[in-house]
């Protein structure tokens, strides 16, 4: 991202799955996230998981899985994240292809950026777009 010079990212999306495991395969195989790390507990609950995309990553888990963030979230509603691709009809097509909810399909945007809206299998908003954010040192 412009403006971080380089470093990771200092803020992470965190979501809880009921199937984190399905989440995982529709994030990797429809929207192309790439699997960082996996840890299962017991019964093949999934922890944590770290996806990464670009130069940013997600943080998933199963809920259910007990600990403070579990509870925490307990009853939380949907989110939404803004991912930055560099080819936002390349990558609709790809979650058209595997069979991913679209909202809306990619568009030009007034601001310059062209985006595309998608559902995931637990319901969270996940938009794709061309925008950058231009972040202060």
């Amino acid at each position: 991202m412009a403006g971080i010079g380089g470093r990771s990212p200092s803020i992470y999306p965190t979501l809880l799955y009921a199937d984190a495991k399905a989440a995982i395969r529709q994030l990797t195989e429809a929207f192309g996230f790439t699997e960082a790390s996996v840890y299962e507990g017991e019964g093949g609950t999934v922890m944590h998981a770290e996806l990464v995309q670009g130069n940013g990553a997600v943080m998933l888990g199963s809920k259910g899985r007990g600990g403070r963030f579990d509870e925490a979230m307990k009853g939380a509603g949907h989110t939404g994240v803004y991912v930055v691709v560099d080819d936002v009809d390349a990558h609709h097509q790809r979650a058209v292809d595997h069979g991913a909810e679209i909202l809306m399909p990619p568009t030009d945007q007034d601001y310059g950026s062209r985006d595309y809206m998608a559902r995931d299998i637990e319901g969270n908003i996940w938009s794709f777009g061309t925008y950058t954010p231009e972040l202060g040192a």
